[in-house]
C-alpha cells in the first residue's frame, strides 16, 4: 500500500486546526490564528508514530502528550483548570467528528444484509472530508450553545401551598416581568392542573397584565414558601395559566426580576 506522507500531513493538520477552532469558539477563548496553527502543526507530528514500533499503550501515552502540547502551544498555560478545560473540550469535540465521520464511512463504504456488513469497494474521499468536517463543527458548536443557553434558565423550584409541597422544574423567562400593582408582588405563572385540587376555597388575587397586542386579568394566589435552587423568595404570587406552556419539561415560568435579588 502506498502513503502519501506530505497528503496524510496536511490532512491531518487540517483536522486539528479545525478541532482547535472548535474549542476556541466553544470556550471563546481569546488566542491568535497564527497559535492555533502552530498547535495545529504540533499535533501533525503525531503521523511519524505510524512510523515507529511501539505497543497500543505506549501509541496512546504518545498521543495523549501530543494533544497536551497541542493544547499549550495553542492557548498557554493560565492554571490547571483552565489547561484541563481546553484538553478535555479538545477530546469532547474530537469525538463528536470522528464520530460523525465514522459514520458516514460505515453508512457509504459498507452495506449489509441482516447483520452481515462487507465492504462495497466505496470510500469517502479526502476532499468531501475537507468539506464536511466544518460543517460538523458549526453544527455543534451551535446546538452547544442554545443548548447552553436554554438550559442555564432552569431552576429546580419547590412550593409550598395550602399545606402541600410541589417540587418543580422553572424556567427563567426574561419576558416575565408581571408585578400585581398593589402589594408589588411579582407573578410567577404555573399551569392550573398542577395546583388544581388546592386551589378550591381559596381567595384570589387579580392582577391586572399587559402583553403583546393583548390584556387582561390573571388569577394569582399566595403560597407559602417559594424555594428557588435553595435561596427562599419572598414576596411572590403564583399567577395560574390554563395553558400548557410550549417549552419542554417545564412547570413554571419564573419572574425575570427575582434574579436581580438573589442572583439565582
Amino acid at each position: 500500500m502506498t502513503i502519501y506522507i506530505d497528503l496524510v500531513f496536511l490532512l491531518n493538520f487540517f483536522f486539528d486546526l479545525l478541532l482547535l477552532i472548535g474549542v476556541k469558539i466553544l470556550l471563546k477563548r481569546s488566542t491568535k490564528l497564527l497559535r492555533l496553527i502552530f498547535g495545529a502543526l504540533v499535533g501533525s507530528i503525531s503521523i511519524f508514530l505510524l512510523f515507529l514500533k511501539i505497543n497500543s499503550l505506549e501509541l496512546f501515552a504518545f498521543k495523549v502528550l501530543i494533544s497536551l502540547l497541542m493544547i499549550w502551544c495553542a492557548f498557554s498555560y493560565k492554571n490547571i483548570r483552565y489547561f484541563f478545560k481546553n484538553f478535555v473540550t479538545l477530546y469532547i469535540v474530537s469525538a463528536v467528528l470522528g464520530g460523525f465521520l465514522y459514520f458516514l464511512n460505515i453508512s457509504f463504504s459498507y452495506k449489509n444484509q441482516g447483520l452481515i456488513f462487507f465492504h462495497n469497494g466505496l470510500s469517502i474521499n479526502f476532499i468531501f472530508l475537507i468539506i464536511i468536517s466544518p460543517f460538523i463543527i458549526y453544527l455543534y458548536v451551535k446546538e452547544h450553545r442554545r443548548l447552553k443557553s436554554e438550559y442555564q434558565n432552569y431552576y429546580t423550584v419547590k412550593i409550598n401551598f395550602n399545606h402541600h409541597e410541589y417540587l418543580l422544574t422553572g424556567y427563567l423567562d426574561t419576558g416575565n416581568n408581571l408585578i400585581d400593582p398593589i402589594t408589588c408582588k411579582k407573578v410567577i405563572l404555573i399551569n392550573r392542573k398542577i395546583l388544581n385540587a388546592d386551589l378550591k376555597n381559596k381567595s384570589p388575587i387579580f392582577v391586572r397584565y399587559n402583553a403583546l397586542n393583548t390584556s387582561g386579568i390573571i388569577e394569582c394566589f399566595k403560597p407559602e414558601k417559594v424555594q428557588i435552587n435553595n435561596n427562599i423568595i419572598p414576596d411572590i404570587l403564583l399567577g395560574i395559566s390554563d395553558n400548557e406552556f410550549k417549552m419542554e419539561n417545564i412547570d413554571c415560568i419564573l419572574n425575570n426580576q427575582i434574579k436581580e435579588l438573589f442572583n439565582v
